[in-house]
This record gives C-alpha cells, structure tokens and sequence, in this order.
C-alpha cells in the first residue's frame, strides 16, 4: 500500500513539474494554456483518486490510523 501511495505522489508531483515546464518554455500562448491545464487537470485527478482510495481503504479495515487514540 506505501508503494501506491509513494507512486501516487511522485505522479502529483511529475505532473506538477510538467504544467510549470510548460509555463516557462512554451512560446505558443494557446498551445501553452491548453498543455498546462491538461497537466493541472491530470494533477487534480490523481489527487482526487488517491484521496478516495485511501477513504475506501480506511473504511474497508485494509487500512488503519495511527497517532493519537480517542
């Protein structure tokens, strides 16, 4: 599970590097909006993705908290 999580972060932050690369090379402004935002959007999507993942694995018993006990 640490492995998909780890995966899942490093994709958010490939994606994240991707859109701010694009935002300083790209010459075209309409090329340039338009491959940014799909970077953005694919960033979003993971995040989404991983925080529903975690909620359904947490509610499962897969996953557990750690920390503080109530």
């Amino acid at each position: 599970m640490k492995i998909i999580i780890g995966i899942a972060f490093l994709g958010i932050l490939v994606s994240l590097a991707a859109a701010g690369l694009v935002m300083l090379k790209s010459d075209d402004s309409q090329s340039k909006t338009s491959r940014m935002a799909r970077a953005l959007a694919l960033r979003i999507g993971i995040s989404v993705t991983l925080f529903l993942l975690i909620l359904i694995l947490w509610s499962l018993g897969i996953i557990h908290p750690t920390g503080l006990i109530p």
